[in-house]
């Protein structure tokens, strides 16, 4: 019966694998390094304060983020805002309060506003919602080395457009190598030097492209170094537990070993 299960499942996953294929053709992913790959990384607060800056001056103008609390931005592991400086940043944005019947500045305890005019999806949980490595067949195999490379896809998908550009039915797309199916209705969105770090980072393309898309891997995952260091801790116990039980069992069957059992020749 097992054997069977395992079969079946083996032809299902082939089959989705081979549907994945013949609905596109390859996309170009940059295997870009992140600083909290791997089970020991961590966010660069310095980055993700970047990414916010330019979520802020370019992305916000279409994409909202709208399961994001300001007060998030001083959570530990993330931007590292100090609590006023999230303030400050919350009232530069006007929020609709449905209370007041008109806009105000933002508190806090406010989410981000949702940016439904251009119909561009909210960006809160994209780096989860795509996955930048499918490994071979489709099969997702490495994934569980290079994790599923939604900030990889973001970064590429930013970085990737390749100026063949066309029209169709009335609307401009955009030639996109990352894009499935190559080509995207986003314009493209950066330009070398679009912003000013304050830090006095190099603002190029390619440079604030791995910026944002390191921020919305923290929006998509703001717990992600919590959670790492519960993993670490229920692993090293998980390892001490095993180690205390077979010194037990050695203990335990000690005088048992090596003697004869009554009957034995």
């Amino acid at each position: 019966m097992m054997k069977k299960l395992l079969i079946s499942a083996a032809l299902t996953l082939g089959l989705t694998s081979g549907a994945m294929a013949a609905g596109g053709g390859e996309q170009a992913i940059t295997d870009y390094e992140f600083s909290f790959e791997g089970p020991f990384g961590t966010f660069d607060r310095d980055q993700l304060q970047r990414g916010l800056q330019v979520y802020t001056e370019v992305c916000s103008a279409c994409h909202g983020l709208q399961y994001l609390y300001f007060r998030n931005l001083a959570d530990e592991g993330g931007p590292a805002y100090t609590g006023d400086q999230a303030r400050a940043y919350a009232e530069t944005i006007q929020i609709y309060d449905p209370e007041i019947d008109d806009y105000r500045a933002a508190t806090p305890a406010d989410k981000f506003p949702e940016n439904t005019g251009a119909g561009a999806p909210d960006l809160t949980l994209m780096a989860k919602a795509r996955a930048g490595f499918h490994g071979p067949a489709g099969l997702g195999i490495n994934q569980i080395v290079y994790g599923m490379g939604g900030a990889e896809y973001i970064a590429s998908l930013l970085t990737h457009y390749n100026g063949h550009d066309e029209e169709s039915n009335g609307n401009f797309l955009y030639g996109n190598d990352t894009f499935a199916g190559g080509l995207i209705s986003m314009a493209p969105p950066l330009s070398d030097d679009i912003v000013e770090y304050a830090d006095g980072t190099p603002a190029t393309v390619e440079q604030m492209a791995k910026d944002v898309s390191a921020f919305l891997m923290w929006t998509a995952e703001p717990k992600m170094m919590a959670r790492k260091q519960v993993g670490f801790v229920g692993v090293a116990f998980l390892v001490l537990l095993s180690v205390l039980l077979y010194l037990t069992n050695k203990r335990l069957w000690a005088p048992v070993k090596g003697k004869k059992l009554r009957g034995d020749a």
